[in-house]
């Protein structure tokens, strides 16, 4: 029996990776998008883990991503205490 299809809750695009597996086996497992690079847990309720019931504010389309006026910069890492 294969898994049924995935696809993003956030763009609804279907690349969605494999990321990592509960220590558990089939318990839960974390999946992130190709595309928007949101990242869920198989887990968590619908509302993140669904498209259908994934808020209409936060649905994001191919078009918003390609043209996204800004991408927020990742920080620079803090130097460690000595």
């Amino acid at each position: 029996m294969t898994a049924p299809p995935r696809v993003c809750p956030r763009c609804a695009d279907e690349t969605v990776e494999h990321i990592f597996a509960s220590p558990v086996p089939g318990v839960w497992d974390v999946l992130q998008c190709g595309r928007c690079l949101y990242m869920w847990r198989t887990s968590e309720p619908a509302r993140r883990s669904s498209r259908d019931a994934y808020p209409d504010g936060f649905r994001m389309t191919a078009d918003e991503i390609e043209n996204a006026s800004e991408v927020p910069t990742v920080p620079p890492l803090r130097s460690p205490l000595a």
